[in-house]
């Protein structure tokens, strides 16, 4: 029997796909676009989405990783994942023009560790290296922040003084993993302080916590997201670890048959980077391969929005459009 004879339904998660912070990232260079015209610089991919760059370069945005390769008096807008000191300094010095789609949430963690290292504290933070939240985070300070990807790595931190220390996360990282790891910081360094509120971000909290709830109801999970899409392999993982097989596929056509021989009932969910055009090209896939009932799965409902940057969100988009037309 074949694997389209066999796939009977498909189970959406909710809530899936992109977040506020992705949204808004975004839209600032879609209005930077529109109001500025082609080309408008972005430092590093605004969100981590392939189909998302891609649109976005064909109308006229140009991605880049060196604030060398961008002309002068251009307009750059710095990614949602946030950047270093470093770099917003030399943007300010060559005098580009500037919107900054950092992710609120992530803005929060940058301003936390500002006001903290004014106090005279160091800095644990919980992340994965090489990511570019992380570079930003890091990047706020010179000195006294120190990477922990594991929960080997907290024995390793050398501070000045136990009772300064401040513990900050990746805003993407796996809930329960960054859980495990923080338990290891406060019994390594019991005087840490934790941040007000965890830094973890409610979106993904919230698609984390629906994979937990779709995984041990099917057969299989696949996740829609590319592969540097941090929250997004997080939730294939967590799949795996609650027994169920789980896959990420950039774009419907990367899904595979085999991945559903003998697995009637798949559950589908994406990345929060993920935007809702290729988790239906997904859902049509499947059912080319055999699903004859697509259903949601109860979820928490969330309508967080963050207002724009001064200088483009004083109009609607369609104001915007309208001027240029």
């Amino acid at each position: 029997m074949s694997a389209a004879q066999q796939l009977q339904e498909v189970l959406l998660a909710e809530p899936r796909g992109f977040c506020a912070g992705v949204d808004r990232a975004i839209e600032i260079v879609e209005r930077a676009l529109l109001k500025f015209g082609a080309p408008i610089y972005v430092r590093h991919e605004i969100v981590h989405n392939t189909y998302v760059v891609n649109d976005l370069k064909s109308r006229g945005a140009i991605f880049i990783e060196d604030l060398a390769e961008v002309p002068a008096g251009a307009t750059l807008v710095f990614s949602a994942h946030g950047v270093s000191q470093e770099v917003r300094r030399e943007a300010a010095a060559r005098g580009f023009n500037v919107f900054d789609a950092t992710c609120p949430l992530v803005t929060k963690v940058h301003v936390e560790v500002a006001k903290l290292h004014r106090e005279g504290y160091e800095f644990v933070m919980i992340g994965h290296k090489g990511h570019p939240e992380v570079e930003g985070t890091m990047g706020q300070l010179s000195e006294g922040i120190f990477l922990v990807e594991d929960v080997e790595d907290v024995a390793k931190v050398r501070v000045r003084d136990p009772a300064k220390l401040a513990v900050v996360t990746q805003t993407t990282l796996s809930v329960d993993d960054a859980a495990q790891i923080l338990a290891e910081v406060k019994r390594v360094f019991p005087q840490v302080r934790e941040p007000k509120k965890q830094d973890i971000c409610y979106a993904t909290q919230n698609r984390q916590d629906a994979v937990k709830l779709l995984a041990p109801q099917v057969d299989v999970v696949i996740v829609v997201g590319s592969p540097t899409s941090s929250n997004s392999n997080r939730l294939r993982e967590l799949a795996e670890r609650l027994g169920t097989p789980g896959f990420m596929v950039d774009a419907a056509e990367d899904l595979k048959a085999e991945w559903l021989q003998d697995r009637p009932r798949v559950g589908l969910t994406a990345g929060a980077s993920a935007p809702d055009v290729l988790v239906q090209a997904v859902i049509s896939r499947l059912r080319e391969f055999g699903a004859t009932t697509v259903r949601s799965l109860p979820g928490v409902e969330e309508n967080v929005h963050f207002p724009l940057p001064m200088g483009l969100g004083d109009k609607s988009m369609a104001e915007v459009t309208r001027s240029l037309s």
